[in-house]
């Protein structure tokens, strides 16, 4: 294509040839726009060099497989020597929907099927949408061309001008009499039907991922349908956090146990498994709020492989509850188990103070202390008499 522009470059032949290869080398330009954009080749493929006529300073006697058939012995559908030949449909639009799973279903994988109500090409008309032998008249809409010009909001309130499939004749240029229609389809060309379909979704999936049903869109006559996809979004789980391959879970352990060690099931796992830790005394240390235990492999499973990511245990510790702490044997008992406390502080001046418990801090760096506001000195003698100046 592009040898064949630039032998028709108006600058490169004669004056006699110029007003023929100007002509000719617009033509192999619009082909190339239409050719490697997708959207362009998705509207000649569906209404030929209609969908282009408005404003279109070729003119409308130009037709693309005519220029490529002239050139290459080819048209759209490639096959050389054939000519224009039948163009390939075009594929219908994607029908995109969000779906919601646990995270236990992104664990162990899900199928699942569901009945959805799509349109479907009649059968009867075979995509017409007009009776056997009737014949139909040129769209007064569109004037047989199937495409409109339609108006398009920028934002801003700036409108821009676009093409756009003509309603009343869905795109054919052609409309059938209101007795000429189709009793099945009354004239649409398409039906609904309902359909079960089935729905996988992959072990380690996770939120974002999609999932394709390949041609199980509304079907439209002379297109192939599209895909219906869902968007995969993760429902919130009471116990475990997800990052990537990875899971987290709050564990509770009680005193005793993080100072002594602990062989018990701390966490039930997506699949119902019950992860058992066992935690000595000896060699591993106490455990306190905030420490972390990773467990190697048992995070989510990574799509298509044998990896998993790991798991990690958040603990906190329980302390025992204030009957508990009011029995004075118990305490003492404590008292004569647990480490004594270190050196105490050493003041000259000690004040025994009041206080307050089960607060936060909200409100720590805030104005003034015992709720009074902070006042510089300078403004306290701000209503004295001041010296007049000599």
């Amino acid at each position: 294509m592009e040898k064949a522009a630039l032998s028709s470059h108006p600058d490169k032949v004669s004056e006699s040839e110029r007003a023929a290869a100007d002509v000719k080398f617009k033509s192999i330009s619009k082909a190339y726009e239409i050719l490697f954009d997708d959207d362009k080749r998705d509207a000649y493929d569906s209404h030929g060099m209609a969908a282009f006529e408005a404003g279109n300073p070729m003119g409308a006697e130009v037709d693309l497989d005519d220029l490529l058939s002239q050139m290459f012995g080819m048209g759209m559908n490639g096959a050389a020597g054939r000519g224009p030949g039948p163009r390939k449909p075009r594929k219908g639009d994607n029908e995109e929907q969000s779906y919601t799973v646990t995270l236990e279903e992104l664990y162990k994988g899900k199928t699942t099927k569901f009945a959805t109500r799509k349109n479907i090409v009649c059968k009867t008309c075979r995509g017409s949408g007009g009776k056997d032998k009737a014949k139909p008249k040129e769209c007064s809409a569109c004037h047989g061309r199937g495409m409109q010009q339609g108006l398009k909001s920028m934002g801003g309130g700036l409108m821009t001008q676009e093409t756009v499939i003509c309603n009343p004749c869905k795109g054919t240029g052609k409309v059938y009499r209101d007795k000429e229609r189709c009793k099945k389809c009354k004239g649409e060309r398409v039906v609904e039907e309902k359909k079960v379909l089935e729905l996988y979704i992959p072990r380690g999936s996770k939120e974002g991922d999609k999932i394709k049903i390949e041609g199980e869109a509304d079907q439209l006559p002379d297109q192939e349908p599209g895909d219906i996809v869902f968007n995969l979004v993760e429902a919130e789980h009471k116990t475990f956090q997800r990052a990537g391959p990875d899971l987290m879970a709050k564990v509770n352990i009680d005193l005793s146990e993080a100072l002594c060690g602990f062989s018990r099931i701390l966490v039930k796992h997506l699949d119902g498994r019950g992860i058992y830790v066992k935690h000595p005394r000896h060699g591993r240390g106490s455990l306190k709020t905030g420490s972390i235990i990773k467990v190697a492999g048992e995070g989510m499973p990574h799509k298509k492989s044998d990896l998993r990511g790991d798991l990690y245990l958040l603990i906190d510790v329980d302390f025992p509850d204030e009957d508990w702490l009011r029995k004075d044997q118990h305490v003492e008992k404590l008292q004569a188990l647990l480490p004594k406390p270190g050196n105490p502080i050493q003041a000259e001046t000690v004040d025994e103070v009041d206080y307050t418990e089960d607060v936060n801090l909200d409100n720590f760096g805030g104005e003034g202390g015992q709720g009074q506001q902070w006042e510089d000195e300078d403004d306290e003698d701000s209503s004295q008499p001041q010296c007049a100046q000599q």
